[in-house]
C-alpha cells in the first residue's frame, strides 16, 4: 500500500501554487516523496511557498506564470523539463471568482474568471500532455467544485467554469487514455482559503459569520483544509487510483449529498 501511495521519483505540476489549496496540495504531495513545480502570478508569496516547502525537506521550484498566456505558459513548461526533464502529474488548480449573476457581470469579469479557470487549465493541458506521453504516462487533476456539478447563487461565471472543467476531463480522459495519461477531477466545497474569505467580501457579509455560514448545513460541519483535497488530488496522482479516469471525485464534507 505505501509503495503504491508513493510518488519518489515523480514531478508535480501545481498552478495557482503560491497558496490555498494548491499550496496545500505541495506540501502534501511533497510529503509523498514528489518534486513540485509551483506556478503562480504572485512572486513574492510564489518564492515564499517554495521556501517553505524547502524548509520541510521537499524538492520544489517556483515559475512566475499567467496561465492565460500560451507564451508564459510555454515558457514555464520548458522551465520545468528544463530542470527535472519530465512531468508526472498536472494540477490544473489556478481559479478566480466573481460573485455576480449573468445580469450584474461585466464582459470583463467573464473573460477573466472564464479566462483563468477553463483557458488556464486548457493551456497548461496543451502543453504538459506531449511531455508526459513522452514520458510514459502521467496524471492530469482539475480543479472542478460542487458547483461545477449543481448550480450556486450569484456565482454565474464561476458555475460555468467549473462545469466546463468536469466535462473538459471527461474528454481529455477520453483522448488521451491511450497515452497512459489518467484525467480526474476534484471538486471541493468551501475550503478555508483566501479566496473564500473574498467571497463573503464580495458579497458584503461579515467574515465570521460567513465562514459559519459555508460551513452550515454539511454532515461533517466543517470547512474543509487545502490538506484535505490535497490528499483528494494525491489519490488521483498516485497509482492507488490507476483505473480511475473521467471521474469527478467531490470533497465537501458531504454539502451536494
Amino acid at each position: 500500500m505505501e509503495d503504491r501511495i508513493s510518488l519518489e521519483g515523480k514531478v508535480a505540476v501545481i498552478s495557482g501554487g503560491a497558496g490555498g489549496i494548491g499550496l496545500g496540495t505541495a506540501r502534501v504531495l511533497g510529503r509523498h516523496g514528489a518534486s513540485v513545480a509551483l506556478l503562480d502570478l504572485k512572486a513574492e508569496a510564489g518564492e515564499a511557498a517554495r521556501a517553505e516547502l524547502a524548509g520541510m525537506g521537499i524538492d520544489a521550484m517556483f515559475v512566475r506564470c499567467s496561465v492565460t498566456s500560451e507564451a508564459e505558459v510555454t515558457a514555464a513548461v520548458d522551465a520545468v523539463v528544463g530542470r527535472y526533464g519530465r512531468i508526472d502529474v498536472l494540477f490544473n488548480n489556478a481559479g478566480v471568482t466573481v460573485r455576480k449573476t449573468v445580469v450584474d457581470l461585466t464582459e470583463a469579469e467573464w473573460d477573466f474568471v472564464l479566462g483563468v479557470g477553463l483557458k488556464g487549465t486548457f493551456l497548461l493541458s496543451k502543453h504538459v500532455i506531449p511531455v508526459m506521453a513522452k514520458g510514459g504516462g502521467g496524471s492530469i487533476i482539475n480543479t472542478g467544485s460542487g458547483w461545477g456539478l449543481k448550480g450556486g447563487d450569484k456565482a454565474a461565471a464561476y458555475c460555468a467554469v467549473k462545469g466546463g472543467i468536469v466535462n473538459l476531463t471527461r474528454a481529455m480522459a477520453i483522448d488521451h487514455g491511450p497515452q497512459n495519461i489518467r484525467v480526474n477531477s476534484v471538486n471541493p466545497g468551501d475550503t478555508d482559503t483566501d479566496m473564500l474569505r473574498d467571497e463573503g467580501r464580495q458579497l458584503g457579509e461579515e467574515e465570521g459569520a460567513f465562514l459559519r455560514d459555508s460551513a452550515r448545513g454539511r454532515p461533517l460541519a466543517r470547512l474543509g483544509t487545502p490538506e484535505d483535497i490535497g490528499r483528494a488530488v494525491l489519490f488521483l496522482a498516485s497509482d492507488l487510483s490507476s483505473w480511475v479516469t473521467g471521474a469527478a471525485l467531490v470533497v465537501d464534507g458531504g454539502g451536494i449529498a
